[in-house]
């Protein structure tokens, strides 16, 4: 019995000194828990509130700005731009300058007093968290401020009993009332919102996760050392080894946009071209970030776990499922560093709204440094892997 325990002792002894020393597994285990406890407390939140929104309010009177006032006291809207009608509320909305778009007819004061204002709330349908919560609140809004004019009126007029007989039952009573519009997916299909945002956060974790193993795994087998004393520069290994990866994305990519439209019956609406041109620019950023993340590591199973902690992240961060604008401005910030950040509203544009490269070319833009940085950064680390 006593030499059961001390083999055991003794094996219990190596692991331990073995996990010690692998300090950057050690490192994820302890840490990766403490960071999904503060990421989960934060980040998630399916409160939707401070949206922003564009006013068009063509009735510039005490009643408009009474009800604009309104809506922005609830803490749901931000009204961060007054437009002149409703064509602008649309264009901002394409431009996802918006998610909301309130428009206030010229005559909102004088159909107010005849008991039939009506406001038109424009939602964003690209974004099924916006349209429930926006829809919600501005209904909301409307009838608290209609049943607060209803009670003036009749406390001038004397008839404040006929509250307690029931006159004010029904919508028809009231003096205000929302009707709504919901852009790019009038019927509210939760598949057109999330497959566009799903096809950029797979495409980045197999991007970062092909290209990292791919050359951790060289490393682990003793490959490294032959391409060591090949004549090729750092660039062109970089090249070569990302060729394939990308070949193979690619492939990925065409199989999702299918599944995406045939089976989950996602319209495609806009140019396949843009969206192929693009995907390609994001792939690459992607593949750039993995090879980066391939001269940290060590081994692959620390590649795979770097790989599962970045999907994480997408899944929280990027505005596939949470809406990013309740988040604190460091978790915002954290969110901002991740390419699909910026991929999920460039598919969710063309694929939902149908919108050209004049309507995101700032996400654009920014993957398009993205990838500068990242591949330059990976070519200088590479090159002192070889040195």
């Amino acid at each position: 019995m006593q030499k059961r325990l001390n083999r055991i002792s003794a094996i219990i002894q190596k692991e331990t000194i073995q996990i010690l020393r692998d300090w950057p597994t050690l490192a994820m285990v302890l840490l990766m828990p403490v960071l999904e406890m503060f990421l989960f407390a934060y980040a998630v939140s399916m409160t939707v509130d401070h949206i922003p929104t564009a006013v068009a309010d063509m009735s510039k009177d005490v009643q408009s700005r009474a009800f604009v006032d309104a809506l922005t006291a609830s803490g749901y809207f931000d009204v961060e731009m007054y437009v002149a009608d409703e064509a602008a509320v649309i264009r901002n909305i394409d431009e996802g300058q918006t998610r909301v778009g309130i428009v206030i007819p010229p005559d909102f004061a004088t159909r107010i007093e005849r008991g039939d204002a009506q406001a038109l709330v424009i939602l964003d349908g690209s974004d099924s968290t916006t349209v429930s919560a926006g829809y919600s609140a501005a209904s909301a809004v409307a009838q608290s401020m209609a049943m607060k004019l209803t009670v003036e009126k009749m406390n001038r007029m004397g008839a404040v009993g006929m509250l307690s007989g029931g006159s004010l039952n029904g919508a028809s009573s009231l003096p205000i009332y929302t009707s709504t519009r919901v852009l790019y997916n009038p019927a509210k299909d939760d598949m057109t919102f999330i497959v566009p945002g799903l096809t950029a956060i797979l495409l980045q974790v197999m991007t970062i996760g092909q290209a990292a193993v791919a050359v951790v795994r060289e490393r682990e087998l003793g490959v490294a050392e032959q391409i060591l004393v090949t004549p090729a520069r750092p660039i062109e290994l970089l090249i070569g080894k990302m060729a394939p990866n990308l070949a193979l994305t690619v492939i990925d990519l065409l199989i999702i946009v299918l599944l995406g439209i045939f089976w989950f019956d996602v319209p495609f609406m806009g140019s396949p071209w843009l969206f192929a041109w693009l995907s390609l620019l994001f792939i690459v950023s992607g593949l750039g970030l993995g090879l980066l993340i391939s001269t940290i590591v060590k081994t692959q199973k620390q590649a795979q776990q770097l790989t599962m902690l970045f999907m994480m992240l997408c899944m929280l961060l990027t505005g596939l499922i949470y809406p990013r604008g309740p988040m604190p401005a460091g978790v915002r910030a954290a969110g901002a560093l991740i390419p699909a950040t910026y991929f999920i509203r460039i598919a969710r544009g063309i694929i939902t709204k149908g919108v050209g490269l004049s309507f995101m070319w700032q996400d654009v833009l920014i993957l398009v440094i993205y990838s500068v940085v990242v591949i330059g950064l990976s070519v200088r680390a590479f090159r002192k892997r070889l040195d």
